[in-house]
């Protein structure tokens, strides 16, 4: 008896031999690294639920059936302890957090192992297909096994041990799951918001709620979507979101609280320290996407005077959750910042040595109006892990640290895939991974042309005539559908043409908008290719359809010459789409790639489907 499925269901006999029930569940205490099963939940006559202490009443198990050590009158029903968990009520078909995979998975079936005639311990849960399948029956998961066997793919088990299974319905701050356990709370933030955003959302907030407010502080800042982390933020009390929030540092506090409607944001920010208030709402002064948004105000800043001791003592005495310490910043008695100094330079040099015999004075830096973008440039140009934000007189605002940089980065890098039409998951060539996704993000066309194909075979069809005419009805209407695959794919190829134009287009606040030139590029490349398409139909029909009959070669020639005027058409209104773009990286709302491409080919596919039809008319 291996698996939980198995057991489910099996009669349970007492020691006189009479069948008193099935069984239903089985409960296990947690504080185990395997642990034992010490309780048998059944159902006796009428649907009625007991439960009994399995050590105390079961003498063996097997495939059949669970059998006890005394008869039915000298059972004494129990109840469940708190630290049990029934396991196919609390485990089985239950999402459940594996620590060591970090990732959330669901519980197929659940794996046991038997040590001596009445004992079971709890191995793990089966996540995998083998799980899915024996739950149907045993019988469907040993056909599965055989042929995928049978075919060189053995069907493996995907078993995630108890010591590695973290509950999700039951507060793992009430239950041990095990002695040598790793916990929700003690995994990295990031795997934690990972881990968050794979679950159901009526688990999410159950979820949240188990961390300490320094554990979801640092949790929730590493949430990708904005919505989400709204979504956590407000699932808390005022009081705690507002806790959470001054536990942050102010740039992530002040990105969060940007989400929040503006009585919520106002609630949250009076409820907090002082200190903390003033530092979100400096950032909050700031427009969005600049570097003054994005900087903190979390930074080391000395007299140029003072000695590397100084700065040691200085660092020692920041708080434990203060931002991480690049550089150390030497001003003048104005405050306008004169050099930097990093971490390496100070721990070398001798504690009674001034910072400004020190010091490189080049510092490089930024305005708090400066893109966002262009802040990530100038770290990666200068190899900077963090950059001083200062006003026009040189005094310190903050600093911009490399993991916000990498956060611009990621964000814009994920900009240009969906301008691209690509995603993150797709693979390094550019192809989705899944079939599936793949033909719907590539091949879409192929649809496109089907239907239009249809339309055009509609208008051509007469209800009426001789065979023969019927004949050259069919053949003349293949012409245009033939050719169409080449205007789609045009128009597939424009809008490529398009995005990559975008991608390079580096806007520059000082000059005009480059429409007029990219429409004459674009038109010229338009009417070079119709001019191709067009030769290469009079080639054909000259060549292949020299001795066909008198319609063919004009049917022929109006349907390439429809497709040249499209393609024409479509790169011709490239400039359109290439203003799309661009409004909408003003807007912040960047269109799909995917969704223009897909608009340009079906508008393609409408101009064609008119002035392909126009010769069968």
């Amino acid at each position: 008896m291996n698996y939980l499925s198995e057991m489910l269901g099996i009669p349970v006999i007492d020691s006189t031999g009479e069948k008193i029930g099935v069984v239903n569940d089985m409960g296990i205490a947690t504080g185990e690294v395997f642990p034992h099963v010490t309780s048998l939940a059944f159902q006796g006559p009428g649907k009625t639920p007991f439960m009994i202490s399995w050590r105390k009443y079961v003498e063996s198990v097997d495939n059949d059936a669970v059998r006890l050590a005394v008869p039915a009158t000298d059972i004494r029903f129990s109840y469940l302890q708190p630290d049990e968990v029934l396991l196919a009520r609390d485990i089985l078909n239950k999402q459940i957090v594996d620590t060591q995979g970090l990732k959330v998975v669901r519980v197929n079936d659940i794996k046991l192992s038997s040590s001596g005639e009445n004992q079971l311990r709890l191995l793990g849960a089966d996540v995998g297909a083998r799980g899915l399948l024996r739950a149907v029956h045993p019988m469907v998961e040993r056909a599965a096994a055989a042929v995928c066997k049978a075919v060189g793919k053995p069907l493996a088990e995907d078993i995630i041990a108890w010591s590695y299974m973290d509950l999700l319905e039951r507060s793992t701050q009430q239950i041990k799951l095990s002695v040598s356990h790793k916990t929700l709370g003690e995994l990295h933030p990031a795997d934690i918001a990972d881990i968050i955003e794979q679950l159901d959302p009526r688990l999410r907030s159950q979820v949240f709620a188990q961390l300490d407010t320094a554990q979801a502080a640092e949790a929730i800042t590493e949430l990708d979507d904005d919505e989400l982390m709204t979504e956590m933020l407000e699932g808390l009390s005022d009081r705690d979101a507002s806790s959470m929030l001054a536990m942050m540092d102010p740039d992530d506090a002040a990105a969060l609280i940007e989400e929040l409607d503006y009585e919520k944001a106002e609630k949250l920010l009076r409820l907090m320290g002082v200190k903390e208030e003033k530092a979100i709402r400096k950032l909050l002064g700031f427009e969005e996407d600049t570097a003054g948004r994005i900087m903190t105000s979390e930074f080391v800043a000395l007299p140029s005077t003072a000695t590397v001791g100084d700065a040691i003592d200085a660092i020692r005495k920041l708080d434990e959750d203060f931002e991480s310490v690049y550089y150390v910043y030497t001003t003048d008695p104005a405050g306008v910042l004169t050099g930097v100094l990093s971490l390496r330079t100070l721990i070398v040099a001798e504690h009674d040595t001034r910072l400004r015999d020190l010091a490189y004075k080049d510092v490089v830096w930024v305005a708090p109006d400066l893109d966002q973008e262009q802040v990530t440039q100038e770290m990666t140009k200068y190899d900077l892990v963090a950059i001083p934000v200062c006003d026009e007189n040189r005094h310190i605002l903050g600093i911009v640290t490399f993991d916000d940089a990498m956060d611009v980065i990621a964000e814009e890098h994920q900009e240009d895939l969906q301008i691209a039409g690509l995603s993150s998951g797709e693979s390094g060539s550019g192809e989705s991974v899944h079939t599936f996704t793949w033909f719907a993000q590539r091949q879409y066309w192929i649809v496109v042309w089907a239907i239009a194909a249809c339309a055009i075979g509609a208008i051509a069809v007469e209800p009426q005539g001789t065979a023969q005419a019927i004949t050259a009805q069919g053949l003349s209407t293949l012409m245009p559908i033939a050719i169409m695959p080449v205007v789609l794919l045009a128009a597939m190829r424009m809008t490529a043409f398009v995005k990559n134009s975008f991608l390079e287009y580096d806007e520059r606040e000082d000059e005009a908008k480059p429409y007029l030139g990219f429409f004459i590029k674009s038109t010229f490349i338009g009417v070079v290719l119709a001019a191709v398409v067009y030769l290469c139909g009079e080639l054909m029909a000259t060549t292949i359809f020299a001795a066909a009959q008198p319609w063919v070669v004009p049917t022929f020639l109006a349907c390439f010459q429809g497709a040249a005027a499209v393609i024409a058409a479509t790169y011709a209104s490239a400039v359109i789409y290439f203003a799309v773009l661009v409004r909408g990286e003003e807007r912040d709302n960047v269109a799909s790639g995917t969704s223009l491409t897909f608009a340009a080919v079906l508008l393609a596919a409408l101009a064609y489907t008119v002035v392909g039809s126009i010769p069968l008319l």
